[in-house]
């Protein structure tokens, strides 16, 4: 498909298409929106930022008829921030049908959403817990579902929400389509699938990898006394849009972004002791571009979505390796350039060690000194995430040291 305008949609759709500025399809939308026009499920496999909601909200919208004020599709996001961005995506693409998308989560006012739901509405984007809050008050009804989706699957799984989906499942029609995304597929993914979805088409785009033409990865040696300084240097090279920041714990992104005010930088926070107007308020500073750097967790991050994220920053190397290749998907997003640095101490090597086992496209050291060589027991359980659909990298065509690149 090289146009969406080769797809049989709705006028109303179609516009709202072309006025976002959708041309050619990306790769998830060009598998994906034929069979859920058709009215198949599909559970599909793709990283973030590879376009899955308009994806799935293309022909959801293009199936909901605007005159019947129940709710007519339901989707799940593991996060305020997620689900917030989801529908204003719909609500772009959705700008001329008539279609009224509301966002339900916690957090928020319940009188709010109690006021929009009275009024109709016919899509509801919202978070397991307040979804179910509303179930059990009887102030939400989902007997004329009949599209449900599950974004971000694999992170609803980690934090614990799989148990709220299959409530809510349980609550929809046994006709109704649903399409479940993840970034990932472990066993309990899969076994959701099996229960609830009838048949349904596998689609797979790179879940792992970000594209070597477009992202370039990094990583330097740093014990961590020596990491703060390290990232004042990179921050003073790299000028391509704003950076984010990534670190393991509330308490050292708290911390780090305190550092950096001291240093005069401008920077926001973003972490899950703040309250959601604070979150908001973070987001808000960082998409306007009134700050440049954004110090985040990875749970309260994974509902960023800011185009021009023109730099990652792995402060603390992620204990799980495929947190890692969600952080680098902050950047380097619908054909953007970008731009990964990762900061490793030693103790950090085996978990380091493993993202490289997992890698396909270069992580390159950053300076000469920065050359790590890892024993065997550093990759040890790459062959466990590999099964879990990672592909291991050829160590061999790193190359030399990289000397610091500054972009213009």
């Amino acid at each position: 498909m090289e146009s969406f305008s080769e797809l049989e949609l709705s006028p109303e759709v179609m516009k709202g298409v072309d006025s976002v500025g959708y041309r050619k399809p990306f790769p998830i939308q060009e598998k994906a929106i034929g069979p859920l026009m058709a009215g198949k499920s599909i559970v599909g496999q793709a990283k973030a930022g590879s376009g899955k909601t308009a994806a799935f909200g293309i022909p959801l919208l293009h199936a909901v008829n605007p005159n019947d004020h129940r709710i007519q599709a339901l989707v799940l996001a593991p996060t305020r921030e997620l689900a917030i961005q989801i529908t204003q995506e719909l609500r772009k693409i959705g700008a001329f049908t008539g279609i009224k998308v509301l966002t339900i989560y916690g957090g928020q006012s319940m009188n709010l959403q109690l006021d929009a739901l009275r009024r109709g509405v016919n899509v509801v984007v919202g978070t397991p817990g307040r979804v179910i809050d509303h179930l059990q008050h009887r102030t939400l009804r989902l007997d004329a579902v009949r599209f449900v989706v599950i974004d971000e699957a694999d992170v609803m799984l980690d934090m614990g929400f799989i148990e709220d989906v299959d409530f809510i499942l349980a609550s929809t029609p046994e006709d109704r389509q649903l399409s479940l995304f993840s970034a990932t597929m472990p066993r309990r993914i899969i076994d959701l699938s099996q229960r609830f979805m009838k048949d349904p088409e596998h689609i797979l785009v790179d879940e792992y990898e970000p594209s070597v033409a477009t992202l370039e990865q990094f990583y330097a040696k740093a014990e961590r006394p020596e990491k703060l300084e390290l990232l004042l240097q990179v921050l003073k090279r790299e000028r391509r849009g704003s950076t984010v920041v990534f670190c393991r714990t509330r308490y050292g992104t708290i911390r780090l972004a305190k550092e950096l005010e001291r240093r005069f930088i401008s920077v926001a926070q973003l972490h899950g002791d703040l309250s959601q107007n604070q979150r908001d308020h973070s987001m808000n500073l960082f998409r306007t571009a009134r700050v440049d750097v954004l110090v985040a967790t990875d749970v309260a991050a994974r509902g960023i979505d800011v185009r021009q994220v023109g730099c990652v920053i792995n402060y603390d190397v992620p204990e799980d390796s495929t947190v890692y290749f969600h952080r680098v998907g902050r950047t380097a997003r619908a054909g953007d350039l970008g731009t990964a640095y990762t900061f490793v101490s030693r103790d950090e090597y085996p978990d380091f060690g493993r993202i490289m086992g997992l890698a396909s496209t270069p992580i390159k050291p950053l300076r000469p000194q920065d050359e790590i060589h890892f024993s065997r027991s550093d990759f040890e359980d790459s062959g466990r995430d590999r099964r879990r659909g990672g592909r291991r990298y050829n160590r061999g065509s790193r190359g030399g040291g990289m000397k610091w690149r500054h972009r213009r």
